[in-house]
């Protein structure tokens, strides 16, 4: 078999998710739907370097499956981006070596989350912001943001669902920029994230924004490891998974 891996780009609003589950349509079964079909009806399975939820979106998650001959990468990319629907775009295809694996390969996601806080929301950008027009205290977020940098235990910020038992992770940034008069990008970048972590994180960091709580929450939360005294799960249509980077030579 040869393993190759992928890096795709995805509009989320009607998936339920990246990853197959019952009920819904996902980009996984998307993408496996078309790799069964080149692969002679052979099911193929996809492995990604992790999962969406439902409604988020991606500009560079990255994928690998195995097929039992050698492609033209290109020509590979090419079938997979054509044969998707338009929501799908496949950016690059590579082979890399069979012990490669998207999920378990050491590596370090970017997260972006777009906020706009205009009077009224655009129509055309309404599926990729999330609208808040009450944010007073920008700056207050900026500091607050600060505090999630650095080696924690992120259970103050987990949804129940999660499954994992070990939620330390290492945050290497956390910055909240102005974009124009009336966009806010919040940009995590980390070795990764637990189920929702994003955006609870951002859904604190509104409420300090809205002025409703200190900076200093962050760190209450971080210490008390309690769901209960974070913000709500901020919109999935504002986030975007950018980039996947590996620690070794599978750099995208």
């Amino acid at each position: 078999m040869v393993r190759y891996k992928a890096t795709i780009a995805y509009d989320g609003t009607d998936f339920a998710g990246f990853q197959i589950q019952r009920n819904g349509r996902t980009v996984q079964e998307a993408l496996e739907l078309v790799l069964t079909k080149l692969n002679s009806g052979q099911p193929v399975k996809i492995h990604g370097s992790g999962r969406t939820d439902s409604g988020v979106h991606a500009l560079g998650q990255v994928i690998h499956f195995d097929l039992p001959q050698v492609r033209d990468t290109e020509k590979l990319r090419f079938a997979l981006d054509t044969q998707t629907s338009a929501e799908i775009a496949v950016l690059k295809v590579v082979q890399v070596s069979d012990d490669f694996h998207a999920r378990f390969n050491p590596h370090r996601k970017t997260y972006h989350y777009r906020l706009t806080t205009s009077r009224a929301n655009n129509p055309l950008m309404c599926r990729y912001r999330y609208h808040f027009p009450k944010l007073t205290a920008v700056d207050q977020m900026r500091t607050a943001a600060q505090l999630l940098v650095g080696t924690h235990d992120f259970t103050g910020f987990t949804a129940s669902g999660a499954t994992v038992e070990d939620k330390v992770r290492t945050i290497s940034q956390a910055d909240v920029v102005r974009v124009g008069q009336d966009e806010l990008l919040f940009i995590f970048s980390g070795n990764g994230f637990l189920y929702k972590q994003v955006r609870n994180m951002v859904g604190t960091l509104i409420k300090i924004g809205a002025g409703k709580w200190p900076a200093e929450r962050i760190s209450e939360i971080l210490s008390a490891k309690n769901r209960d005294l974070a913000g709500p799960t901020a919109a999935a249509h504002g986030l975007c998974l950018m980039e996947v980077r590996y620690d070794d030579d599978h750099n995208t």
